[in-house]
């Protein structure tokens, strides 16, 4: 028998829901991108991890994995959510995945949201195994398990609903949450995302993805938003605005911010009036803080501090910008 009371009490219970809450709770709608390479990794870092594991892949995970953590330590209790980027891990092989399954489980204690910026989007089964090795549980004979267990994922929709629609399933019986490639923060994305498409209105591929993501997302709300999210680009401000209008109810994933060339006053279109419907990501800009040099003064010894720094710079930054419009 439907029961409309139980139906609302596991919508409340999404992912979206949680990540909403840790945003109005820390006054700052920023993810911070757990990207690690080993330039950005502190010396000491390395020589502790080199000395244990050699000049190894086991060696370069374990230094990635201690960088990650003290970062962590720093900037948990004033951001929402984290997006390690699995890229920057499975370069080191399998020691590199096992760092950044660490890295999930750590964050996750620490009662963070976890992005996991896989860009997946493949077919059938292939799409099947994706979304249940991210975000769902795994059979094993009589028992299931959870693999890397992300709380959302970023999806790429170039195949269609064959791609995303095995992710929307996981998500649904998870409760948790994808972020859809729409408008790439990249310089080259308009190569292919900004071309016309031959349809009555002649619109960019990017607003018919848009527009795709706004009804994939209108079966599957939260209590105010959808959680099947969208990425759109800081670096291109003008298509956020447009893509705000046709997305009204998906949170936006908005990646460029610092390093990319992206700032706060580029962000305000990104928001709906409420003062949400968006979260910024910061990688480099947050995690290399202390090599950047408004915050040398800290050393490479204090990097977690940097980070903190740079973090609260970023809040207030978009706060300002928020303010003002």
């Amino acid at each position: 028998m439907y029961d409309e009371t139980n139906v609302e009490e596991e919508r409340k219970k999404t992912m979206i829901n949680k990540l909403i809450s840790k945003i109005k709770a820390t006054g700052a709608p920023i993810v911070v991108g757990l990207d690690p390479m080993m330039k950005f990794v502190p010396g000491h870092i390395q020589k502790k991890a080199f000395a244990e594991y050699g000049e190894t892949l086991e060696g370069a995970a374990e230094a990635i994995w201690q960088y990650n953590k003290e970062i962590v330590d720093h900037i948990y209790d004033i951001i929402p959510a984290v997006k390690p980027q699995i890229a920057m891990y499975e370069q080191f092989g399998i020691p590199g995945l096992a760092a950044f399954k660490k890295t999930v489980d750590y964050c996750k204690e620490k009662d963070l949201v976890v992005i996991g910026d896989i860009k997946r989007g493949d077919i059938g089964s292939t799409s099947e195994a994706y979304a249940v090795g991210h975000l769902g549980k795994v059979t094993v004979g009589s028992k299931s398990y959870y693999g890397f267990d992300e709380d959302f994922a970023t999806v790429n929709p170039y195949l269609g609903s064959d791609g995303v629609n095995p992710f929307i399933k996981v998500c649904k019986e998870e409760k948790k949450g994808l972020f859809i490639l729409v408008k790439t923060s990249n310089p080259s994305s308009g190569e292919f995302q900004d071309r016309q498409i031959a349809d009555a209105e002649n619109r960019p591929l990017y607003e018919v993805v848009g527009e795709q993501v706004a009804k994939w997302g209108e079966a599957h709300m939260g209590d105010a938003y959808s959680y099947i999210g969208a990425v759109v680009g800081a670096t291109y401000p003008d298509m956020g605005k447009i893509l705000r209008k046709v997305m009204p109810k998906s949170y936006i994933l908005v990646p460029g911010y610092g390093a990319q060339g992206g700032k706060g006053a580029d962000l305000v279109h990104f928001f709906n009036e409420d003062g949400l419907g968006a979260i910024v990501n910061s990688s480099r800009g947050i995690i290399a803080a202390y090599q950047q040099e408004k915050y040398a003064s800290f050393g490479a010894e204090n990097f977690g501090e940097a980070s903190r720094s740079a973090v609260i710079d970023m809040r207030e930054d978009i706060a300002g910008a928020l303010n003002s419009r």
